[in-house]
């Protein structure tokens, strides 16, 4: 199983759009366009599953630089996410003066 990451794709990109520039490659296991989580529209990527290696490397070959509505797409094998540090507080000092006026 091959995980590809699609990028510089068009915000209005839907999901059958990318599946249908993947399959003359081969099977899909799985297409996810990520969205911004508050408003819901595409953040211009994608990642695309493909099971079979040999499948995968031809498609990030045949549409790594291609043009899709005007905008050139970056594919290639994903990276492993990497564990992001937690969060830590530090925003904005709300409902304190914060030393005005002394």
């Amino acid at each position: 199983m091959k995980n590809i990451y699609v990028g510089n794709l068009s915000f209005t990109a839907k999901e059958e759009e990318v599946r249908s520039l993947f399959e003359p490659f081969g099977q899909i296991e799985k297409v996810q366009i990520i969205t911004n989580r508050d408003t819901g529209q595409s953040r211009g990527f994608a990642f695309v599953e493909m099971p079979d290696d040999a499948q995968a490397e031809a498609a990030i070959n045949g549409l790594n630089g291609k043009e899709i509505a005007g905008r050139a797409l970056s594919v290639n094998e994903a990276r492993p996410r990497t564990e992001r540090p937690p969060h830590a507080g530090g925003g904005g000092g709300r409902g304190r003066d914060r030393g005005r006026g002394r």
